[in-house]
């Protein structure tokens, strides 16, 4: 037993809708902050507004353990800036579930992980200058200082071997910085590289079809959103 608590915005249960376990029944934690602020965040309750309750880890791995769901996802908001989520992951990897941790990939820390999913930040994700929450532009230069840390993303690497690189895509000019990004880091496979068409809405085929074909030339994954096509753009899903 531990008396560690966090921030947590949200659990549910729902089926993984992103990435190489796409449609695993899965139980979420999601914790509330964040070190970035992405423009297109589609959970600013954890980032640009966060909203939260205090949870000990006892109680969260009580909810997994009743979920009857084998799969755990611990995602943000940004869950590796909290020290408490190694206890967390720990908890729910000593209790038999597999344990996803979804994270920006700017901060390296120890914890229990069966998928580290890294989902690095692209320039198309600083916001603009003028963005009314971001009055005096703090957020716009914070982020974009932070956004893409290589140490940190090679130490989740070489520390987790199963793993993604999810990257959200704006547009065929993505593409250098991706190959950029990835070009100052070693270890990754081109199967674990994934591109996902930004949006909070099932996209079109004229917004996929460059992403589609980025992929089959560089033999990456294309990776689309299926809890917004079964649910639509909505919390607890």
């Amino acid at each position: 037993m531990t008396d560690v608590a966090l921030p947590i915005s949200e659990t549910f249960v729902s089926l993984q809708g992103e990435g190489k376990l796409t449609g695993v029944p899965s139980w979420f934690a999601r914790l509330s902050g964040c070190n970035l602020r992405c423009t297109w965040c589609d959970t600013p309750y954890a980032s640009w507004s966060p909203e939260s309750q205090t949870r000990s880890v006892d109680a969260l791995l009580a909810e997994a353990r009743a979920s009857g769901v084998a799969h755990a996802v611990v995602t943000g908001g940004e869950p590796m800036i909290f020290e408490g989520v190694s206890s967390l992951t720990s908890a729910l990897r000593d209790a038999g579930l597999h344990v996803t941790i979804e994270t920006a990939g700017t901060v390296y820390r120890a914890a229990a992980c069966d998928l580290m999913s890294i989902s690095p930040k692209l320039a198309s994700s600083t916001p603009a200058e003028g963005d009314a929450r971001d009055p005096g532009g703090v957020w716009r230069v914070r982020h974009e200082s932070r956004r893409w840390q290589p140490a940190a993303l090679q130490a989740l690497l070489d520390g987790y071997p199963e793993r993604q690189l999810k990257f959200v895509v704006c547009g065929a000019g993505d593409l250098a910085e991706i190959e950029g990004m990835l070009a100052q880091v070693r270890g990754w496979a081109p199967g674990d590289v994934l591109l996902m068409p930004e949006g909070t809405a099932v996209p079109g085929p004229g917004r996929t079809a460059w992403v589609v074909e980025a992929c089959v030339a560089r033999g990456w994954r294309y990776c689309h959103r299926l809890h917004v096509e079964l649910f639509g753009n909505r919390r607890g899903t």
